[in-house]
């Protein structure tokens, strides 16, 4: 970590802990610019853990929204075991804002509607997918049928279709504004394109954000604890509140899966204390 970047978390993580609570509706506040950028978790962070223990990890790191992987939500769930853990999550205060990474890459309907019909029985207003420039119609339509959001996420070098959101940007442009991106800013830094432009030239597509950080901005194994590597936090806040973004920006930590909450925790108090030294709020 560099001089200046100890010295700016030094100035502002202090501040973190009076950073208000709240829990504002999933899209209400769009068009937005009120210093806030809504922090969460993105529950594959927690894949090594079943969905109590990831509750309480939850609960602890005072994250109250959370995108949810199939780990704690099973595809094959029944619609009642569905409701089940919907509700287990509820009942813990989390606010549930999404989830996935859910592979929509079958152009069928069947395939199609598998998985819009767990969404829905999940109460999911928004999927977090995967997906290939062939099936996005399909996507579309059932989009507008089913009336829950997707963000398409970029995976990097390694992605055949989308790289970065810029690959994907010109295929959806002209669809219904419910398909937009979920910018992973690691796997889109590790393309060499600055994240900041592709998040600002993104505009009103996006719709979700996943956080990590890397030590090497080209590396995928160099992720860290969010604060100890390279990535331009204070810019991608900024942006996303110039933009007035009103999704959630959900830690992805990919590493530590057996014991993620220490990392997490020290991840989370460098994002509100870069936002307190910005004059935002996480919440």
């Amino acid at each position: 970590m560099s001089s200046s970047r100890r010295s700016f978390l030094r100035r502002t993580v202090a501040a973190a802990a009076a950073v208000p609570l709240g829990v504002p509706a999933f899209g209400a506040a769009a068009g937005r610019r009120d210093g806030r950028i809504r922090l969460g978790v993105a529950s594959y962070s927690l894949r090594g853990l079943d969905r109590a223990s990831a509750i309480r990890v939850l609960t602890a790191l005072r994250a109250p929204y959370v995108s949810v992987k199939s780990f704690h939500l099973p595809y094959e769930s029944s619609p009642e075991e569905l409701r089940e853990g919907r509700k287990a999550f509820d009942d813990a205060g989390l606010k549930v804002v999404g989830g996935g990474l859910v592979p929509l890459t079958e152009d069928d309907d069947a395939s199609m509607q598998r998985y819009f019909e767990y969404a829905k029985g999940a109460g999911f207003p928004l999927m977090v997918i995967g997906t290939t420039p062939d099936a996005l119609p399909r996507v579309e339509r059932f989009v507008k049928a089913y009336g829950i959001a997707v963000a398409l996420h970029n995976h990097g070098p390694e992605d055949r279709y989308f790289p970065a959101p810029s690959d994907a940007l010109p295929l959806i442009q002209d669809m219904d504004p419910r398909v937009g991106l979920c910018i992973d800013v690691g796997h889109a830094a590790r393309t060499g394109r600055d994240v900041v432009q592709e998040i600002a030239d993104s505009g009103t597509r996006v719709l979700d954000v996943h956080l990590k950080d890397l030590a090497d901005l080209s590396d995928a194994s160099s992720q860290c604890v969010v604060g100890e590597g390279s990535m331009p936090f204070p810019e991608i806040f900024r942006q996303l509140d110039r933009m007035g973004f009103a999704g959630y920006a959900n830690l992805e930590y990919e590493i530590d899966e057996s014991d993620p909450q220490p990392g997490m925790l020290r991840s989370f108090a460098y994002m509100r204390g870069v936002l307190a030294g910005l004059g935002m709020s996480d919440r």
